[in-house]
């Protein structure tokens, strides 16, 4: 289980940094410029510490897979994580309308390959609490 941990670590570190594109790719600066300053700078921060949580989350588990796996807090920690991959794993069909992917080829590669992640987060992370 550990073998998973440390993969599952190195792709939240990985995903963390790509949130850095994030403003750039989805065309901010022009999306947002309709929007109040509050609201325009809170897509930039909420961006930002989504990112942070992802890559202190991605850290812990490369750091800390053993105690995470076999420690009764680290397997408290795991469910937890694990609650909130699901709840994100949920969000991938009620949050978003599915007419961003379909028949869209790209949106639709993006879809299947962040339904499949965030299936993997919560298995593995659920699966320590139950092991």
């Amino acid at each position: 289980m550990e073998i998973h941990y440390k993969v599952i670590g190195t792709l939240l570190v990985l995903l963390s940094l790509l949130h850095a594109i994030f403003p750039k790719y989805f065309n901010w600066s022009e999306e947002l410029s309709a929007l109040s300053l509050i609201n325009r700078q809170l897509m930039y921060v909420h961006t930002f510490f989504v990112a942070l949580v992802v890559f202190l989350i991605g850290i812990l588990c490369i750091s800390s897979s053993a105690e995470l796996t076999s420690t009764s807090l680290g397997k408290k920690i795991a469910l937890g994580i694990g609650i909130f991959w699901f709840i994100r794993l949920l969000f991938q069909f009620f949050g978003y309308s599915s007419r961003l992917w379909k028949g869209k080829s790209f949106e639709t590669a993006i879809h299947i390959a962040a339904t499949l992640f965030w299936t993997y987060l919560s298995i593995v992370f659920l699966a320590t609490w139950f092991v």
